[in-house]
């Protein structure tokens, strides 16, 4: 499991050398157009690399088009609950805020998958804190079971669970398991997580190998930029990254870097912590040149005229006029896809408030094509795999 790899892995000395790699190891590596270690992946993560952006930035998207062509596939989270047993510190669901708790019912979901599917969605990312009620009643089996109905493709994004408990999801017909590490520094870990389930370091960063034992054809991980220094978060990201290659290897893997958006509370990013803009486009040509087959995840959290200048460079995925809280669609404006008012129980406030068909159009008219529907359940024969021991 990684979890037991991680502690052997030089990440650190990996992250530090990095801000002063030689420009040799990156002549060669931009030569051979891939990054073949952990260590070439540092290495373009150095100044010397960013002062070679240009040239980055056109290998990544020479790399992303050969794999995945001139597509962007769109999807959309629905948010189930922001109810939560955990307290995070910088997350505006923790238990510790004061924000109204909502859990939608079924016949809501429906409605919002209804409405998302009128707008061309035809893949969801099911998201909620998390709660035990909710995910030991058959709740999300339901919800998962009722948005095929609609809509082709889901994922979910919740609190990590054991295999088993993964298991009557995938029967049910969920493709997809997002979870972000947030971040993979330990010490910094436990003290943004104080309570609840979530300060468990090492059992969260083995959930998509559990999920993978489970039958999800599609795994998602991440960090949240912004808690730790970017440069090691970006290095161990790459390093979980390539242990699921090697591992997980029947299942698409996906790579996320969203950056900390204001939330409730008063959580603050220290200076050090922040990533630039520059320095996120550098981070993801890098991606695409450590691991081509990958997915590449960009959310709403970033500003739209920084969304579209990455459309071309190595995004193979996007959000569209999201929403992050508990039935947060219901009062969306149907004509320009916009919250009616406040939304006092998001978990985050988003920055590219876009409708989907904005998001799609702006796509199109930089040559590349938005794809709202890539699989479909009739097409996947293979059965869930027999789990051992069961």
């Amino acid at each position: 499991m990684f979890s037991e790899v991680f502690p052997t892995l030089p990440v650190r000395e990996l992250a530090a050398w990095s801000a002063a790699a030689p420009a040799a190891r990156v002549d060669a590596i931009l030569r051979r157009g891939r990054a073949e270690s952990l260590e070439d992946f540092a290495a373009l993560l150095s100044p010397v690399a960013g002062e070679r952006l240009e040239e980055l930035c056109a290998l990544s998207q020479q790399v992303t088009r050969r794999h995945f062509g001139k597509t962007i596939r769109l999807f959309a989270p629905i948010y189930l609950s922001n109810e939560c047993v955990n307290i995070c510190k910088y997350c505006g669901f923790s238990r510790h805020l004061k924000i109204p708790r909502v859990t939608i019912p079924v016949s809501q979901f429906e409605e919002e998958v209804q409405k998302l599917a009128g707008q061309g969605f035809r893949s969801l990312l099911i998201v909620a804190g998390e709660h035990p009620k909710y995910v030991s009643n058959g709740y999300v089996e339901e919800c998962v079971r009722i948005g095929l109905r609609h809509i082709p493709g889901i994922h979910i994004e919740l609190g990590p669970m054991e295999t088993v408990g993964y298991v009557p999801l995938v029967r049910a017909g969920c493709e997809g398991l997002v979870v972000y590490q947030e971040t993979y520094d330990e010490p910094t870990y436990r003290e943004l997580h104080t309570a609840g389930p979530k300060k468990h370091y090492g059992w969260r960063m083995d959930t998509a190998e559990r999920g993978y034992a489970a039958g999800f054809r599609r795994l998602g991980i991440g960090a949240l930029f912004g808690l730790h220094d970017w440069r090691f978060e970006a290095v161990a990201l790459a390093a979980h990254g390539l242990h699921l290659v090697k591992h997980c290897w029947k299942s698409q893997l996906t790579l996320g870097v969203p950056r900390m958006r204001p939330a409730a509370g008063d959580f603050l990013v220290k200076a050090e912590n922040c990533m630039p803009d520059r320095a996120f486009v550098q981070t993801l040509c890098a991606y695409r040149l450590l691991l081509p087959f990958a997915g590449f995840v960009l959310s709403t959290r970033e500003t739209p005229k920084f969304r579209d200048g990455l459309v071309t460079l190595g995004v193979t995925h996007m959000s569209a006029g999201s929403s992050t809280e508990p039935g947060g669609y219901s009062s969306y404006d149907v004509n320009t896809w916009t919250p009616t008012g406040d939304q006092p129980g998001e978990q985050f406030h988003i920055a590219d408030e876009r409708s989907p068909a904005a998001v799609a159009a702006m796509i199109r008219q930089r040559g590349y094509e938005p794809v709202w529907k890539d699989s479909d359940p009739s097409l996947v024969t293979e059965e869930t795999p027999v789990l051992a021991g069961a």
